[in-house]
């Protein structure tokens, strides 16, 4: 795209503005007031900050829209509101910005869990921002800004939506917290990259953390080089000082601190939370003399999870494609599918991710059913289940975008070949969506018998993805196996295609293995000869059953041979890992709990989030167990407290918690109806977002947790006055916790507040409170007797105030 803007970004270090928030709140804008509804009512105020940060130095600033979507709207009644309001906000920026700077049209989340991992889908959030981005451009805004995301797939919709409707430059920046990810777990590469790939020009990172904190994700984006990055960090962490919540940095030592961040790399830099003027003037004046990173392109294959990313550079060891997914001669799971049942595909998906699958080939081809809508309730519940990519399987151009749509990630496609129809079918899709596509070496004349013809029809799809933009690392070649049965010769002759492809061309190879032996006996030794001889001629992703450990040995050791595993480190991981059985979790499931027994089926539905998985083995035991409760104290607790164990050391995230969660509740449902009469009195708990606050994400995600470890959870909403929280207290003699959830600095006060207010009326009752500005400092400081950073943080504090075992 050639455009002035992205033009300058290379050329030099850009300043963006800082905070709206920060300016409008020292203007007068009260706790719980819609700050996007000043544009309607107070024009001439936004104008006059847009002006103090040109002023300033401002080479862009943002428009007063970060809430203006629909949904954010709604809170306030003014939904109806989201043309009016989007399109005066870059009117008055355009006003204020006279030409000398530009305008960028800021695009905020919905504050709703986007699928996979929500109730809000994919292309509802993206008619969302559509919705905010179409009725802003009119007034020509000079970019779209989508910032403060911390969902990894609500953030992709976004840009899907503006890439959709106006051909201007799209900013898509992150939110990380200190771990380095994102509240669902995403890392700073793996945002970077599935940004980039559905089509932001420029990636980065705001809000959350101060510039010495956001160094860390900075430099995990910033290593690659491979496109433009903007950081907008807060003045510092949130602190509180003589009752106000304050960001501590100086305008000075916020831009010395900035400064520190150049040596790293980035192309654009401004302020978040809590930075003024004044922090652009000093930002503006340090950054006169630096240099932008210098991008160019990344030429390594990429393809990611949402949480996962592989860099393929044909040195690396080998990556095994799970093909298991395929209800193709699985008459159990074609018949799941047909009745929409998913759990055997979640099951597939977690055996073949446990066993060292890489990437899992999904493909949904049954005979009398829709695919493609089939397809779109399968991607996001995989998702939810593994966190390893997906390569999403089909013939059907249409299947493969309404897979690609609603994958968050930057996927394998697979396939094209080399037939007119095909490449004219899918390569725009996969452009489209900025997937990796595998490119099948066959035509309208079916598959060459010699490996030159393979190698012709490589060049054509190879040539024709070039014409379409899509780059030569984002195409792996399939050199296709028939059986031996019938076809001998045809076995050296793909062996021979993969030398060629890769001494000619240089790409990456893709196989299915298992075709080889198709019809003839002893099919597990054929395969693990022709896939040793693969490997030779440089094989770099075998499609295969990761569940056959003889394929899995020959990989790894053929890894060694071939010098793609430097030292056999992994090697020697891989062989430890397959000798020492005798590990005290592994112990426990497989002589405790016999390998089939309905025990480890319920423990591991619990483990892998499979709610379909845990109605059967309860049953089950439900007849051997005469005491209901033995079940929960033996195998759901247990799983649960692995499953907190997972999160803590940061193996799992909230989405996994999420799902563990769900699949316990479902269990404690089941025991509860079979034996009503034991029912244990379950905990109660008020939760409520402050008044003046109207963020529920982080809530919401908190209320779900607890419900599903069995707290009775009363949920008083959002921007909820201290006197109804007090009143609806007062109503149980039993309740021991209130949790209090609040997002903006400028609701600590309101907080602080009804703490006061319970603290005095009913003392005995404990308050907990969260928030991505609060600290335990500062929960110490406003009364609260206990702060948790996190979800299951709050469940353990919850469970110590009512003595739960």
């Amino acid at each position: 795209m050639n455009h002035p803007f992205l033009n300058i970004i290379n050329e030099k270090v850009v300043i963006f503005d800082g905070a709206m928030g920060t300016q409008l709140i020292k203007r007068g804008l009260k706790p719980g007031e819609c700050p996007e509804l000043w544009n309607i009512e107070k024009p001439d105020i936004i104008e006059t900050i847009h002006k103090s940060y040109i002023e300033a130095g401002a080479e862009v600033i943002e428009t007063n829209t970060f809430g203006a979507n629909r949904i954010k709207l709604s809170h306030f009644g003014l939904s109806d509101k989201v043309g009016e309001i989007n399109f005066k906000a870059v009117q008055i920026a355009k006003k204020a910005a006279g030409g000398k700077a530009f305008v960028a049209l800021s695009v905020g989340p919905t504050g709703v869990l986007v699928e996979p991992y929500g109730p809000l889908s994919v292309e509802s959030a993206v008619e969302v921002f559509k919705d905010q981005i179409s009725s802003a451009l009119e007034a020509k805004p000079d970019m779209i800004l989508i910032e403060t995301m911390s969902q990894l797939s609500e953030a992709r919709a976004a840009v899907i939506a503006a890439k959709e409707i106006c051909d201007l430059p799209v900013i898509a920046t992150m939110t990380f917290e200190e771990s380095g990810k994102t509240l669902m777990g995403t890392d700073p590469a793996t945002a970077l990259f599935v940004l980039s790939s559905a089509g932001a020009d420029v990636v980065g990172i705001n809000c959350s953390l101060g510039p010495d904190k956001i160094a860390f994700p900075l430099q995990e984006m910033s290593k690659y080089k491979c496109i433009p990055i903007l950081v907008q960090p807060n003045a510092g962490m949130p602190v509180l000082s003589e009752g106000e919540t304050v960001y501590p940095l100086s305008p000075e030592e916020f831009a010395k601190s900035c400064l520190k961040l150049s040596s790293i790399g980035l192309n654009a830099i401004g302020g978040c939370c809590g930075t003024t003027p004044e922090h652009i003037k000093f930002l503006k004046h340090s950054f006169l003399k630096i240099e932008p990173l210098k991008v160019m392109p990344f030429l390594n294959t990429v393809i990611c999870s949402d949480k996962k990313t592989i860099i393929l550079t044909g040195k690396d060891p080998v990556k095994i494609i799970g093909e298991r997914i395929n209800p193709t001669g699985k008459k159990a799971l074609s018949e799941e599918l047909k009745s929409g049942k998913l759990s055997g595909v979640i099951r597939e998906a977690a055996l073949q991710k446990n066993a060292g699958a890489d990437i899992l080939d999904v493909n949904l081809g049954v005979p009398e059913i829709d695919e493609t809508s089939l397809m779109k309730k399968v991607i996001p519940a995989l998702q939810e289940a593994v966190n390893i990519p997906l390569a999403i399987d089909s013939s059907n151009p249409n299947t493969l975008e309404a897979g690609l749509r609603v994958y968050t990630g930057k996927a394998l496609v697979n396939s094209v070949n080399g037939s007119k129809e095909s490449l004219e079918k899918v390569l725009p899709i996969v452009k489209k969506y900025g997937a990796v596509v595998i490119g099948l070496t066959m035509d309208e004349s079916g598959i060459p018998k010699t490996a030159g013809e393979r190698l012709r029809i490589a060049r054509k799809i190879i040539k024709a993805a070039e014409n379409y933009g899509i780059p030569k690392q984002n195409v792996i070649i399939d050199c296709l196996c028939l059986t031996a049965g019938t076809q001998q010769e045809q076995a050296l002759e793909t062996i021979n295609a993969i030398k060629l492809i890769k001494e000619e061309l240089g790409c990456l190879t893709a196989l299915g293995v298992s075709n080889i032996s198709y019809g003839l006996p002893r099919r597990n030794l054929l395969n693990r000869a022709f896939l040793s001889m693969a490997l030779s001629a440089g094989l770099d992703l075998p499609i295969i059953n990761p569940l056959d450990n003889d394929l899995l040995e020959i990989i790894k050791a053929s890894d060694v041979l071939t010098g793609r595993d430097r030292n056999a480190s992994l090697f020697i991981t891989f062989a430890k890992a397959t000798k020492d059985r005798d590990s005290e979790k592994q112990f426990f499931l497989e002589n405790i709990i016999p390998e089939s027994s309905p025990e480890k089926k319920l423990y591991e539905a619990i483990i892998n989030g499979n709610d379909e998985e845990v109605e059967d083995p309860i049953e089950k035991l439900l007849l051997n167990y005469s005491e209901p409760y033995n079940i929960i104290n033996q195998i759901i607790i247990p799983a649960l407290k692995e499953v907190g164990e997972k999160y803590e050391k940061g193996d799992y995230f909230i989405p996994e918690l999420l799902l563990s969660a769900e699949a316990a509740k479902k269990a404690f449902e089941i025991i509860k109806r079979k034996f009503p009469s034991g029912e244990e009195k379950k905990a109660r708990i008020i939760l409520a977002t402050v008044k003046g606050d109207i963020h529920d994400l982080g809530k919401n995600i908190v209320k779900a947790i607890m419900e599903n470890y069995g707290f009775d959870v009363i949920d008083l909403g959002v921007d909820v006055d201290a006197e109804i929280i007090l009143n609806e207290a007062e109503k149980y003699s039993d309740l021991k916790l209130i949790g209090l959830s609040a997002l903006m600095t400028t609701s600590i006060p309101s907080m602080e507040t009804t703490i006061k207010l319970i603290k005095n009326k009913i003392p005995n009752c404990k308050v907990i409170v969260g928030g991505a500005i609060l600290n335990k400092d500062i929960a110490e400081k406003i009364g609260a007797d206990f702060y948790a950073k996190d979800a299951l943080e709050g469940v353990r504090i919850a469970e110590k105030v009512y003595e739960k075992n």
